[in-house]
């Protein structure tokens, strides 16, 4: 356990952790530059499978160094089970709502594309420059006889 290691060897844990998240953010941008076009022009992941493969290593070398800092920097990888679910049960609620909200901004964007599309389109429509609607009548709508 960590609490039993003495300052030098909690001090080479430390750095240790710290390569091994550095080393990972490296390759993650290389990769994002890769993917771009960025170090191969011409190469890029930008459809396809390519596009697919590219996005799942960027999720998964992040959803490892999350796992790496919450249990290793936090210290949760040393406490109870209890404990450990209490904080990661709502943090993938968290996950789920920003997955939610992408979603329902999605729909937002999409239909307001569509307004923007009829608010710009000619107006088919067009009026002959009479009033429409109804017409009044001289003595109104009651008659006295």
């Amino acid at each position: 356990m960590a609490g039993h290691l003495s300052y030098d060897d909690q001090k080479k844990l430390v750095f240790k952790g710290l390569m091994l998240l550095g080393a990972i953010t490296i390759v993650e941008v290389i990769i994002a530059l890769l993917a771009k076009g960025h170090l191969i022009h011409g190469v890029d992941f930008k459809h396809g499978f390519g596009h697919y493969l590219y996005m799942a290593l960027m999720i998964g070398f992040s959803l490892y160094k999350a796992y790496f800092i919450i249990f290793y920097f936090m210290h949760m990888a040393y406490e109870v089970r209890g404990l450990m679910l209490s904080v990661l049960l709502p943090t993938s609620l968290l996950v789920w709502a920003i997955i939610a909200f992408f979603q329902e901004g999605g729909a937002w964007g999409a239909r307001r594309e569509q307004i923007k599309e009829m608010n710009e389109a000619p107006a088919s429509n067009q009026s002959s420059g009479k009033p429409t609607g109804y017409v009044v009548p001289a003595g109104g709508w009651i008659s006295r006889s």
